[in-house]
């Protein structure tokens, strides 16, 4: 298949190589938002958080996870395509360049002296909700051109799409909720994504395997 980087070719694992080494660098990189607390700092724990310790290792751990999942996710998506050709490997940049770009707004909500202004935390939920717009992007580029391995129903598509939506609405509200209530509260709002990845995940689990079942026709 002309401009197309088929599975079994060496293009398509380098391909992966390249971008798995992308998220592994960003991941490395939030190390540099720790910075070295004073030597008199270092006499009680109390003391090391009292130096903005602990703020800074909520930001890391943070954003360790989120990159971690977009990684994982990342490599589901591309398992499932025969090939990748250039509107994909973009879209796939994009989300590489907003994943680099998460140490940098990390280093906002991580700062003891701007982690309580409303504007870092606002940043990084853009950020977030950016990379998880472009990542879906990739795939309906390669629903579309006819890259992946099985065809999606429509149903299928419709509650992957709301899977997407809910999440990408979780950091979308939280913009508003840092200005209006504070950062606290807004990256408490994070946290609904446990349930609410729970619920949409779950429909679209089903809808996949009401199709599988035998006896269901292919809508």
């Amino acid at each position: 298949m002309r401009g197309i980087f088929e599975r079994e070719g060496a293009e398509f694992g380098r391909g992966i190589g390249f971008f798995d080494a992308i998220y592994g660098f960003a991941i490395t990189l939030l190390v540099a938002n720790i910075d070295l607390p004073a030597a008199s700092a270092w006499r009680e724990p109390a003391e090391l958080l009292d130096h903005g310790l602990g703020t800074q290792l909520l930001g890391f751990f943070i954003s360790f996870v989120v990159i971690a999942i977009f990684w994982r996710h990342n490599t589901l998506l591309l398992a499932r395509f025969i090939g990748i050709d250039g509107p994909v490997v973009t879209a796939n940049l994009v989300t590489a360049g907003l994943i680099v770009l998460l140490p940098f707004t990390t280093q906002g909500i991580s700062d003891p002296e701007i982690s309580e202004y409303p504007l870092p935390t606002a940043l990084y939920a853009v950020n977030v909700a950016l990379a998880m717009a472009s990542q879906w992007a990739m795939h309906e580029i390669g629903r579309v051109r006819g890259l992946l391995v099985e065809r999606v129903s429509p149903a299928l598509l419709r509650a992957s799409r709301i899977d997407v939506l809910a999440q990408m609405g979780v950091f979308a509200v939280s913009v508003p909720i840092a200005f209006l209530a504070g950062s606290t509260w807004a990256q408490l709002s994070w946290l609904l994504m446990i349930p609410v990845g729970r619920i949409t995940g779950k429909r679209k689990e089903r809808v996949a395997e009401l199709e599988h079942s035998p006896g269901v026709p292919d809508t």
